[in-house]
């Protein structure tokens, strides 16, 4: 597909995510972010959030407890703000999080598509949440904001910040990982990213949303896929694929225990399996530490490998 700078001009100025007034919704939203930035005062981590991923024990307990067990990530809870998709999302976290933003709370009585049950992978619900995350994530770096997008069902073990390069504009963990960050035939995963906000990032964040009717019937990660070399050569967009060896997940698990920032539930399909391996990932993490300070265990001189995953399937992931 050619990509035509003036082809988003239509849709600048409309609110695709479907706010009935943008203007008020954008200052609220410039205020949780402000509340929530860095110490350069335009840096973000964001996750999105719904009722099933943040009922207790699931998803989102869990991912904040690897915050809490993560070398040295705990401080970065502060700098996270999560997207309530729905009333229940959104009141659980206003009990257990400091950065909480209701997206779209105007709609979510009139709505007729419910956004608080597990929207599983491929349906027309996944597929309409996965674009409204792209859309909104346009509108955080048209605000001027940097952000590290994570998916809840990502644990935090070490600060991913010192991995990323201060000229790339758009860093993106892989499912695969071909040994080249800089390689375009890397499969990209958009449930982790670190974007830098602008000029060229927003109009490639816009150029992905629009790419979507191109490209019907499928989730942005596969648009990603399809468009990546026009938003390297034609764009000037600078992409760099994260390592899965820092950067891991069930697809391709990090095999290093001593580098590991990030280890992602991908690859899996279901909600309680997800949560079944998630706290696999956690146990195996707390048996790293305790093997890594206790010097005379004798099995400590043995790399560490994950039990996960378990019964997360990778079947349902392929033939798609």
């Amino acid at each position: 597909m050619e990509w035509d700078r003036s082809s988003g001009e239509g849709h600048r100025h409309k609110s695709r995510c479907g706010f009935e007034n943008w203007d008020k919704e954008r200052e609220k939203l410039k205020t949780i972010l402000n509340r929530a930035t860095m110490k350069d005062g335009k840096t973000v981590i964001l996750t999105t959030l719904n009722n099933a991923w943040a009922a207790p024990n699931s998803v989102f307990d869990i991912f904040l407890e690897s915050f809490e067990i993560g070398n040295d990530v705990k401080k970065l809870l502060n700098h996270l703000v999560v997207i309530a998709l729905d009333y229940e999302a959104y009141s659980r976290c206003l009990v257990i999080h400091f950065h909480c933003y209701a997206f779209n709370s105007g709609q979510w009585e009139v709505d007729n598509n419910d956004s608080s049950g597990e929207a599983y992978f491929m349906t027309s619900d996944y597929l309409e949440m996965m674009w409204k995350r792209i859309d909104f994530l346009q509108k955080v770096l048209e605000l001027g904001f940097n952000f590290v997008f994570t998916d809840a069902d990502i644990m935090w073990f070490r600060d991913p910040f010192p991995k990323f390069h201060s000229d790339v504009d758009f860093h993106i963990a892989c499912d695969y990982f071909t040994g080249d960050p800089w390689d375009l035939s890397n499969l990209p995963n958009g449930g982790f990213t670190y974007v830098k906000s602008n000029e060229r990032t927003i109009e490639f964040y816009r150029y992905w949303y629009d790419s979507r009717m191109t490209y019907p019937g499928l989730h942005d990660q596969e648009v990603l896929d399809k468009i990546k070399n026009n938003v390297s050569l034609l764009m000037g967009v600078k992409i760099m694929f994260l390592d899965t060896r820092m950067f891991g997940g069930f697809c391709e698990p990090s095999k290093d225990f001593n580098q590991v920032c990030t280890m992602h539930a991908n690859c899996c399909f279901g909600l309680d399996n997800k949560v079944h391996d998630l706290k696999i990932l956690l146990d195996d993490w707390r048996n790293y530490l305790l093997r890594s300070h206790d010097l005379d265990d004798p099995s400590s001189s043995e790399p560490p490998s994950w039990n996960a995953p378990k019964n997360c399937s990778y079947y349902y992931y392929q033939i798609h």
